[in-house]
């Protein structure tokens, strides 16, 4: 054997080591430890030993394997640095709780596994690269007994549909972080967050944009800390950053074929002449297979009834009836099943780029997650109007469990969530799809896949602007 696949090979058992043993030493007693902690002052040296790091990752198989391979990343730095080791987790199996994606319903698992060892908890996405020297001078700043959250800023620039229109005054006022950037808590909030939760009840059920619902639950109304904004969290390269991130779009080869997704529109007649147009001028010469669902059957577009009255909100027997037409023999076969509502703007080359992703030998339900109830152990959902994409094997799950709408104006998208919750399906985020417009974002938009809602823009002009590729790829 070389010495060069000895020195490779003794690296990789090195690593291997290190990420076991951050799981083994995790339980140890910290009593020299604990003391270190009181001791700690602000511009004090911390110790990787301290820190947390939690990788917010998703449980479809893909997903899986990126923080996986982030958390080797991480490894194999802190190896190279010769320093004790620091603790790394992947979110998604901190607990058989999907709901932990959410973070709050995960703290107090945090806090009591960690807590007593660990100064600084720090979150980072599948996709946000780590330089750990930079990271532990940026948490040397802050003194660890006191409570703080770090992160890159974000503010809306105007009052917000998915915030609620919370600080519909001044909407800069209110800061929330960037996940790509990553975000810190020290173990003092963190702990006080922990014991809150267990007995505390959110003002909303519903979990929409976790980033700003985790600000606002930490500031409380003022009692609690505001962002303290940490210009080494970056997002973009540059200097001295202890933090980078690459792409929400990840490069996973050539977009499937146009022929692998069959697309359904919902629509409905009175939305023929002002919706549908939208459409036909924008995404839909895309698609190869697409098929317009509405309550009566217009040749001219065409549409086709599948004999479920229309509904002023839910849909859900409508969708149901889409799903089992797309597994029928009336639709041409294909893979992945996209459901969008008359009003969804989507860039399908970005949409087949993403797919190439994934599996459809899996049971997949992708798009904007939301969810419902996380805290007293409720369920995901895939938003409808981003777009809701479905494998057929999700599809052909769901049909044959007998999972059903309990009424046709049934919430379409809440009713899938619940019924692939308690088939083990796991709703697999991605930021890229959007329920609201472009204006309701603070963050960069760009490699976007959809937006919602023609209300108060021009459809036309947004999704010529930031969905429409000016230089696309080859198509298949």
């Amino acid at each position: 054997m070389s010495r060069h696949n000895v020195v490779n090979g003794c690296k990789l058992v090195a690593v291997l080591i290190l990420w076991l043993g951050a799981s083994a030493g995790d339980h140890h007693t910290g009593g020299a430890h604990a003391a270190e902690l009181q001791e700690h002052t602000a511009h004090s040296s911390v110790g990787l030993e301290e820190v947390v790091l939690v990788i917010q990752s998703q449980r479809n198989s893909f997903h899986a394997r990126r923080g996986a391979q982030r958390k080797v990343e991480i490894l194999q730095q802190a190896a190279e640095l010769g320093q004790a080791v620091p603790v790394v987790l992947l979110l998604h199996e901190l607990s058989q709780y999907e709901g932990d994606w959410s973070i709050l319903p995960a703290l107090p698992h945090l806090s009591a596994t960690y807590g007593h060892l660990a100064s600084w908890f720090f979150f980072i996405e599948e996709e946000t690269s780590v330089t750990l020297p930079v990271l532990l001078q940026v948490l040397s700043r802050y003194q660890a007994q006191e409570e703080w959250f770090l992160g890159k800023r974000l503010h809306d620039n105007e009052a917000s549909i998915i915030h609620h229109y919370a600080f519909s005054e001044d909407p800069t006022s209110f800061s929330y972080p960037d996940p790509a950037a990553g975000w810190a808590l020290s173990t003092p909030l963190l702990k006080r967050l922990a014991k809150r939760i267990q007995h505390d009840h959110l003002k909303s059920d519903f979990t929409i944009d976790l980033k700003h619902e985790i600000a606002l639950y930490i500031w409380e109304e003022g009692k609690g800390p505001k962002l303290t904004a940490v210009p080494e969290f970056c997002t973009e390269s540059r200097d001295n950053c202890a933090t980078t991130f690459t792409t929400y779009l990840p490069n996973c080869g050539d977009p499937v074929p146009k022929e692998d997704v069959f697309v359904a529109v919902k629509t409905c007649h009175k939305f023929h002449s002002e919706r549908v147009p939208v459409v036909r001028a924008t995404w839909e010469k895309d698609a190869v297979s697409i098929e317009y669902y509405s309550d009566v059957a217009d040749a001219s577009i065409p549409t086709i009834s599948l004999g479920v009255p229309n509904t002023e909100r839910g849909h859900c027997g409508k969708t149901f009836a889409i799903l089992r037409r797309f597994l029928s023999k009336d639709v041409p076969k294909a893979d992945w099943l996209l459901i969008v509502d008359d009003d969804t703007l989507i860039s399908l080359p970005r949409l087949r780029r993403l797919l190439r992703c994934y599996d459809p030998k899996e049971a997949v339900s992708l798009g904007e997650r939301y969810g419902y109830s996380l805290l007293q152990n409720g369920y995901s959902y895939t938003t409808g109007g981003g777009g809701m994409v479905l494998s057929r094997v999700a599809v052909s799950r769901l049909l044959s469990s007998g999972c059903r709408c309990y009424s046709d104006d049934a919430p379409d998208d809440m009713v899938l969530g619940r019924c692939f919750s308690s088939l083990g399906v796991p709703i697999t985020h991605s930021p890229q799809f959007h329920q609201a417009r472009p204006y309701d974002y603070s963050e960069t938009l760009e490699q976007a896949i959809s937006f919602h809602k023609h209300w108060n823009i021009d459809p036309i002009y947004v999704y010529k602007h930031w969905l429409q590729d000016t230089h696309p790829r080859d198509e298949l």
